[in-house]
């Protein structure tokens, strides 16, 4: 399967697709958001996500029970409406975040939570769009973003079996098969525990689609092992500076964590290479370290080759060791010194 993201191809043999998510981490900053993308590029990541709403697109300002976060999380005490007042992003910016990125060479793409968003992104002309977790079972939304043709990445963080199914099927009911799934653990921070990485290769086989992580834990070890997994996609929360506080900052990575990690994904992407049992001219040279039969004594002529004056060592200049049997017991055919690489023409 492949999928084009601008001019990016995502396949089973592209380079690893590395996102970083500005989020909230922008403090409600223009010029913090423009340096946030700068310092993204510098650290190596192919794209910048941003999240299109409002807190009115994403709730209503209402303080009883319902609308209060009281789950555990770093939220808690706030209403639904006071967190995304806090952690949206101006949508009068977007645009302009944008064209700072693509100047970059950044792909931009954002997350609409409401058809008002994917109106607004279409304007802005992005070239794919991606499904929040708690979003996955907005399946009319799902629907409006598929029906825009373009690729859609959708995060599974609250999903089971039949959740996947139906956010695919609603994409491939609008004629868009151009879907990538996200593995996903919603908590915030991630326990490594509850991150089953194992899932991945499970979800490209049942699904028949790209799969990719979105991770929240707290380091990078977790969006490493997942390319070893088959992750095609990494997607992991960027921020300048964990100081800066705010909704996200506790699981964001700072530039030169973000680059670390970066550099480890595409070392292990040149890791994984094939599957291949072939030696390159580089272990084949290699092998001139192994072990070898050698004379480890002087032998005359018409003496017999024991394990006193014959030995297994290294270097591999010698017969292959699995002749030793073979050649105990018979007689040098000439005079052979200490150090010489016994091979049957020595031998009676």
């Amino acid at each position: 399967m492949e999928i084009k993201i601008n001019n990016r191809v995502i396949d089973e043999s592209s380079p690893v697709f590395i996102v970083a998510e500005l989020s909230a981490n922008h403090k409600q900053d223009y010029n913090l958001a423009v340096k946030t993308i700068k310092a993204v590029k510098e650290s190596g990541a192919d794209a910048i996500k941003l999240q299109t709403y409002t807190p009115d697109t994403m709730t209503i300002d209402c303080e009883n029970n319902y609308f209060k976060i009281n789950q555990g999380t770093i939220w808690d005490g706030k209403t639904f409406y006071e967190l995304y007042k806090e952690a949206y992003t101006p949508w009068e910016w977007q645009p302009e975040l944008k064209r700072v990125a693509e100047d970059l060479g950044l792909v931009c793409f954002s997350t609409p939570f409401d058809k008002t968003a994917v109106d607004f992104l279409e304007k802005m002309d992005v070239s794919c769009y991606k499904i929040a977790s708690f979003e996955i079972t907005d399946i009319p939304l799902i629907e409006y973003v598929a029906s825009k043709g373009k690729p859609v990445i959708i995060s599974t963080g609250i999903a089971n079996l039949s959740d996947i199914k139906e956010a695919i099927n609603a994409c491939k009911n609008m004629g868009n098969n151009n879907i990538i799934l996200l593995k996903c653990t919603s908590s915030y921070p991630a326990p490594y525990e509850e991150i089953n990485l194992k899932t991945i290769p499970d979800m490209a086989k049942r699904f028949k689609c790209l799969v990719g992580l979105s991770d929240h834990t707290l380091g990078i070890s977790t969006p490493i092992a997942a390319v070893a997994m088959g992750a095609r996609i990494i997607e992991k929360h960027f921020i300048l500076d964990r100081k800066l506080g705010g909704p996200d900052a506790v699981f964001s990575l700072e530039p030169d964590e973000f680059k670390q990690m970066v550099k480890a994904v595409r070392e292990v992407e040149k890791s994984l290479g094939k599957s291949s049992y072939e030696l390159t001219e580089r272990t084949k040279k290699s092998r001139e370290f192994a072990r070898s039969l050698f004379v480890i004594e002087d032998i005359k002529e018409g003496k017999l080759l024991t394990e006193n004056n014959i030995r297994s060592i290294r270097p591999g200049y010698g017969l292959h060791p699995k002749y030793l049997k073979n050649v105990l017991g018979k007689k040098a055919k000439t005079d052979i010194k200490k150090g010489t690489p016994l091979s049957f023409e020595l031998i009676n």
